[in-house]
């Protein structure tokens, strides 16, 4: 049974909520709605306190397509020029595997993670990464893939 929340549309068949409507369950997989979890970060209303919630967001960022939050929490030293969602996956679900350092105590930190996805061809997948962060002016970013 799925945890997404729907709503009515006219005829009375329900239709699923919009990863970024507020109400909706947020994409990076942690219980609160998105405009509590994630849409708070992409909207620039707070930043991630830790490693493993910027790398939450910017899963949920991969998931709603928001470029401009990938690249703004990218390491300024690895971070591509530009970044096209527009024909990539769709993202389904996040398991994190493991943190190392990354808390509000740490300038460094690792999140080991398995990304689940469907293809553009309908295929199911996952993305297994071991992903490295540090803070850049006071900020969690994302560096690189270890």
């Amino acid at each position: 049974m799925s945890r997404r929340k729907t709503t009515r549309r006219a005829g009375g068949n329900p239709a699923p909520r919009r990863a970024t409507d507020p109400q909706a369950p947020c994409p990076c997989g942690l219980t609160a709605g998105y405009g509590e979890c994630c849409g708070r970060f992409h909207a620039g209303e707070a930043a991630a306190p830790t490693a493993e919630r910027l790398m939450r967001s910017r899963y949920a960022a991969f998931a709603v397509r928001d470029t401009a939050y990938l690249l703004g929490t990218w390491h300024p030293d690895t971070r591509p020029r530009e970044l096209d969602l527009a024909e990539g996956p769709r993202w389904t679900g996040l398991d994190i595997l493991a943190t190392t350092g990354g808390s509000a105590f740490h300038t460094e930190g690792t999140v080991t993670f398995r990304a689940h996805f469907t293809a553009p061809g309908g295929t199911p997948d996952s993305q297994y990464e071991h992903s490295r962060f540090t803070r850049h002016d006071g900020a969690w970013v994302y560096v690189e893939a270890v």
